[in-house]
């Protein structure tokens, strides 16, 4: 038998056992709360299920917002790319993931760094919450200036759980694309195994259009290029097993395996025309796409708490493997002065990637209020590339070797750290806790890109931090926090082979990028559920990007570069809504950036701020329908080198539960406006750029998830070890 009972806010009721009455209190924190009591025999009550209206967002005294995932609007993401564009102060755009107000942010999993190319391993419907870290303490590596933990779901029940997902997802700008997913989770006693697999197919596409003008008369050039990426995802798969074996309730060992292929096709086609001096030409490209990669990883992980005050000792190892080929075939035709010429060139790209890392973190409760963390970790990554180009006419098809576009890269890095951390609370209202965080980085690079280069270097760093939490009253709390972290050049931005755009176009990457230092100042404050946060942020040597004069006239190249240093101020308030049939997260935000160089004969401008609105609503009729409304906004910014236009997306979705929740039915209406797309301007080097890039965000999709199986509570607790493991780098 099942009944149910809608309780308001702080109603008490009273639940009777057998004959003799047994009065159990249950109080009920939320405004809207669901209990459910199940298996009612010879009475006998054997569980009480309290199901509640959860809010998006949760924000903690120190400045850090939790973001739940599961059973919301953003748990139907075809990628976590997707997913991370969807949560509040989180900004996705040309490969980066940035928080507002701080930068680029590095990637964590249950509290483990991953690469960012990991990503595409991580299934979406594993993952519980996000955790935003403004202000990341020195237990998490130094690199990049916040902290995105990706959480996924721990099988803490006995027994069989199988979730079986499909998206169809239609776009007029792209096409039609699958999104297989399968989910097994079995546990029996202190024995637990889990395994995924997903698989994408269909079309995606991208679309860019740039302007470079130089309108000095003696080197006066117009280009105009289009570039067109109509991608073929042949298999887009990601897959991965875990293995857990719990000891006892203090200690437990885990292995995992997890891993990805991205079979690319499709074809990208660049038309560019181009007016200069000596005449107008014409030029299409056509790169027949064939792209495969394929990623593995493996993480062995040991949790112990060592003692009955919750201290705790973790050692992890990780592997992690990329390989990568490309066989692209290029079609090159040109049209000149009346003259129709074509060109044909082979790229052929080798790549690997394997990094090696163990670390060890010991957390110990010295009093009721302090706590003492120290930990070490050392990571090891060699990176090998292997670019060949090969040319041919269109008369003999013999396609020779081309030693200015070909290259060969490596890269060695070996990273060692160690920090601490020391937590501590006086008197009543304030607790603390200082930290610092030292690095040795010792790196060697050769490449054969402009003939023969190679560097050495080795340096240490070491990273302080603070934070003052003030807990005035029940609403009011407060916090002040200061860290300073780096931010390392990606690998394959130091690596400077070519990837072919068009005859006049090139990316390329930057062996000369410096890592970029940063210090970062906070003050934040909780006020009757408001979340009040300013900042300040100052930068030196920060990695930007540019589009540089090559050799020839009507060159360029696309490369990552140091400026000079770079100022940000921000101020943010946030409020959550939770009402009995609804729920809202807002936000908003105002961002002042202002970046300086002299190096690279940018043009300087005004800076002006940029304004950030975030909103997401829940709207729930209990067993009839959820309807989650996601808007945000982000405004026109000029930041003294440049101006970056605005850029916003509407997103719908109606979802239905059906058969005591085993099939959800969920209908997603994408960036209803198609207004998400990337555009500004810079002036560098003489040349005034403009760019304007479409994604293909518009799109409805159609998801069914179905579950079946046996699983029952388990009354094996494991709750406090996996607690550890996911917060063992708060």
């Amino acid at each position: 038998m099942r009944f149910l009972i809608t309780v308001n806010l702080y109603i008490y009721f009273l639940i009777f056992q057998s004959v003799t009455t047994i009065a159990q209190s249950v109080k009920i924190n939320s405004v809207q709360d669901s209990v459910i009591i199940k298996n009612i025999n010879n009475n006998q009550l054997n569980e009480v299920v309290v199901k509640r209206q959860v809010p998006l967002l949760k924000h903690t005294a120190n400045g850090n917002i939790e973001v739940s995932v599961a059973n919301t609007l953003l748990s139907t993401s075809a990628s976590v790319n997707e997913l991370l564009g969807r949560v509040p102060n989180v900004v996705i755009a040309e490969g980066q993931i940035s928080v507002l107000g701080k930068g680029e942010a590095i990637i964590y999993l249950n509290g483990i760094l991953i690469n960012y190319d990991r990503f595409a391993a991580i299934p979406v419907s594993q993952i519980v919450r996000i955790e935003v870290i403004s202000n990341p303490s020195s237990k998490y590596d130094a690199e990049g200036k916040a902290v995105i933990n990706i959480v996924t779901r721990q099988n803490i029940e006995n027994g069989l759980l199988v979730t079986a997902t499909q998206q169809i997802t239609n776009s007029k700008f792209a096409g039609t694309s699958t999104n297989t997913l399968f989910d097994f989770n079995y546990t029996k006693g202190k024995f637990s195994f889990i395994t995924n697999y997903g698989l994408q197919l269909g079309k995606g596409r991208e679309l860019l259009y740039t302007t470079r003008t130089r309108p000095d008369p003696d080197e006066y050039m117009r280009s105009e290029l289009t570039t067109d990426w109509k991608r073929q995802f042949n298999n887009y798969s990601n897959f991965g097993f875990g293995l857990q074996y719990t000891f006892s309730e203090k200690n437990y060992i885990s292995l995992a395996y997890s891993g990805n292929i991205e079979d690319l096709g499709g074809v990208v086609e660049s038309r560019n025309a181009i007016a200069n001096s000596t005449g107008d030409g014409f030029y299409a490209t056509a790169i027949a796409k064939n792209d495969v990669l394929l990623n593995q990883f493996i993480n062995l992980n040991y949790n112990v708490l060592t003692d009955s005050n919750d201290s705790a000792l973790f050692i992890g190892t990780q592997y992690s493997n990329y390989n990568g080929t490309v066989k692209d075939f290029i079609n090159e035709n040109s049209f000149v002065n009346e003259v129709d010429t074509n060109k044909y060139l082979k790229n052929n790209v080798t790549s690997t990637i394997n990094i090696i890392s163990a670390q060890a973190d010991y957390s110990k409760k010295i009093k009721k209020d302090s706590k003492f963390e120290t930990g070490a970790k050392f990571s090891h990554a060699t990176i090998k590339s292997s670019t060949d180009f090969l040319t041919a006419s269109e008369f003999d098809m013999n396609f020779e070797f081309d030693d200015g576009l070909s290259s060969d890269f490596k890269y060695v890095e070996k990273i060692s750290a160690a920090y601490f951390n020391y937590g501590n609370r006086i008197g009543e209202k304030y607790n603390f806790s200082v930290g610092g965080r030292g690095e040795l980085t010792n790196y060697e690079l050769y490449t054969s890109a402009d003939g023969i280069q190679k560097f050495k270097k080795n340096y240490v760093d070491f990273f302080p931090d603070m934070l003052l939490n003030m807990d005035f009253s029940d609403d009011l709390k407060a916090h002040v926090s200061y860290v300073s972290r780096i931010t390392r050049p990606r690998y394959q931005a130091l690596n400077p082979y070519v990837i072919y755009q068009d005859p006049f176009t090139k990316i390329e990457g930057n062996p000369n990028l410096q890592p970029e230092k940063i210090h970062a100042f906070e003050i934040g404050s909780l006020y009757h559920k408001f979340d009040f946060k300013l900042g300040y942020t100052y930068k030196v040597n920060p990695i930007s990007g540019a589009a540089l004069r090559g050799e020839g006239l009507n060159d360029y190249i696309l490369k990552g570069i140091n400026l000079e240093e770079e100022h940000n101020y921000f101020a943010s308030v946030s409020r959550s809504v939770t009402a009995k049939w609804w729920n809202s997260t807002n936000t908003v935000s105002m961002t002042l950036r202002k970046a300086v160089d002299d190096f690279y004969e940018y043009a300087s401008g005004s800076v002006k701020p940029q304004i950030y609105l975030y909103s997401n609503t829940t709207f729930t009729i209990p067993k009839i329908v959820k309807v989650q409304l996601l808007a945000w906004y982000l405004g026109d910014k000029s930041y003294g080198l440049g101006h970056d236009d605005s850029r916003s997306t509407v997103t719908l979705g109606i979802e239905r539960n059906f058969f005591s929740d085993a099939l959800k039915l969920n209908f997603t209406a994408n960036d209803i406006f198609h207004d998400f797309m990337v555009a500004g301007d810079y002036n560098v080097g003489q040349t005034e750029i403009y760019y304007h890039r479409t994604y293909t965000t518009n799109y409805f999709r159609l998801t069914a998830v179905c579950k079946f199986g046996d699983s029952k509570k388990s009354a094996y607790r494991k709750t406090e070890m996996e607690q550890t493991e996911n917060n063992r780098a708060k």
